[in-house]
């Protein structure tokens, strides 16, 4: 059961961000900073550069990490685990809360892309842990 915690830990990640964008949209379409009726289609008036960075960050959210859940659930039904997995589906998730952090505050381009790669790099090392232990089996 230890490797859920990690899949837990990302959801908390994307529900604090998608809550935070709400709160910031509202925000926005309060002070007059967006016209309302560019959430309609997301498109058709200018959307705040702040805005639009969390808005991809959150759409990034349901991208990669969706691989990660897949491979955490696939750990947990095959019945495996043990500290490399672990280790592993921990580094994956605190890469991707660091990867949020830069992104939503510098937004450096070359750090957010070297802490992606790692974090790539770690979800590549669990999927083919993962998938050797069950052709093992």
């Amino acid at each position: 059961m230890p490797i859920l915690y990690p899949a837990f830990a990302m959801m908390a990640l994307t529900i604090f961000c998608m809550v935070r964008l709400g709160l910031l949209r509202w925000v926005a379409v309060s002070r007059g900073e967006v016209d309302p009726r560019f959430f309609s289609l997301f498109r058709g008036y200018d959307e705040p550069e702040k805005l639009a960075a969390y808005s991809r960050h959150v759409v990034n959210l349901f991208e990669a990490p969706l691989l990660f859940y897949v491979i955490v659930l696939t750990a947990f039904v095959t019945g495996q685990s043990g500290y490399l997995l672990l280790g592993l589906a921990w580094t994956y998730v605190a890469l991707r809360f660091f990867h949020s952090y830069v992104h939503l505050t510098s937004n450096v381009v070359l750090t957010r892309f070297r802490i992606f790669v790692a974090s790539m790099l770690s979800l590549s090392a669990l999927w083919v842990i993962v998938l050797t232990n069950i052709m093992r089996q």
